[in-house]
C-alpha cells in the first residue's frame, strides 16, 4: 500500500506554493489537496501545479469535511496510510518521514504535539487564549480517556487508514478532531505523539462563524466531544 499527505486549504495564496515545495523535498507519493472554497489566488497557484491532485469545493464545506473527504480520496487511491498536515506554514513537512516511522511501530494515530518538552518554539507566541482553549480540552479528554496527551489540536498527524474503518466523521467544522478522539477512544484504538515545532505566525486568523470568542468555541467542542462520546445530555 502507498501513502499521501492530505492538506486541506482555504485561502491560503501566500503561503501554499512554498509549503507544497517543502512537501516535496521530504514525501514523493501521493499530495492531496483540497481546495475547500478558496477565493483568492490560492486556486491559481494549485492549478499551475502538476505534482499534487487537487479536490476543490464550490464552496467553503469546513475543515471537518475537507479531511473526511480527503481520507475518502486516499482509501479510493489504495492508500494505507495519511500524514495531515496545514497549509499555513506553521507545520514542517521534514517530520513527514518520521510521522511514517511512528506509525511503523505499531500505532493507529500519531498526534503531533507542539508542548511536548522537546517541542521548540519559533515564531511569534500563541495568543494565551487559544493555549487556554487547547488545555481545558485537553484535560476533558485525558480525564476521559486516559491517555495522558499534550495537545488535542495539532492537524499534524498519521493515519492508519485500515485503524478508521467503520469510524464515521460527520463533523464539518473546526471541532473535528474531538469528534476523531472519542471515536478513536470508543474503537480503541493506539494512540501516540510525536513532538514537532510550536510555529505561530497569525494573531489575525479568525475561525470564523462567531468562533472567535474563546468560550463560545469551547462550547462548540464540548458539545461535539459528547455527541461524538455518546455523553451528550448526561
Amino acid at each position: 500500500m502507498s501513502d499521501a499527505v492530505l492538506l486541506p486549504v482555504y485561502n491560503e495564496e501566500e503561503t501554499v506554493g512554498s509549503v507544497l515545495d517543502a512537501v516535496r523535498r521530504y514525501f514523493h507519493g501521493d499530495v492531496l489537496v483540497v481546495d475547500d472554497g478558496s477565493t483568492d489566488a490560492t486556486v491559481e497557484v494549485l492549478s499551475a501545479r502538476s505534482d499534487v491532485s487537487v479536490i476543490t469545493h464550490p464552496f467553503n464545506m469546513g475543515y471537518g469535511r475537507a479531511l473526511a473527504e480527503g481520507f475518502s480520496v486516499a482509501r479510493a487511491r489504495g492508500c494505507g496510510r495519511v500524514v495531515t498536515m496545514d497549509c499555513d506554514g506553521q507545520h514542517e513537512p521534514a517530520h513527514i518521514p518520521e510521522f511514517l516511522a511512528v506509525l511503523d511501530e505499531g500505532w493507529d494515530i500519531v498526534s503531533g504535539s507542539r508542548y511536548l518538552p522537546e517541542s521548540e518554539e519559533l515564531g511569534i507566541v500563541a495568543p494565551g487564549q487559544r493555549q487556554q482553549v487547547n488545555l481545558r480540552v485537553t484535560d476533558e479528554i485525558n480525564r476521559v480517556t486516559g491517555w495522558s496527551i499534550t495537545d488535542a489540536f495539532c492537524g499534524f498527524k498519521a493515519y492508519r487508514l485500515a485503524s478508521l474503518d467503520g469510524i464515521d466523521l460527520s463533523e464539518s467544522g473546526y471541532a473535528m478532531p474531538l469528534e476523531m478522539w472519542a471515536k478513536a477512544y470508543r474503537a480503541g484504538l493506539h494512540v501516540r505523539e510525536m513532538a514537532v515545532a510550536r510555529i505561530y505566525c497569525d494573531h489575525n486568523r479568525s475561525f470564523g462563524d462567531g468562533l472567535d470568542d474563546a468560550e463560545h468555541r469551547l462550547s462548540y467542542y464540548m458539545r461535539v466531544w459528547h455527541r461524538a462520546l455518546g455523553t451528550e445530555g448526561v
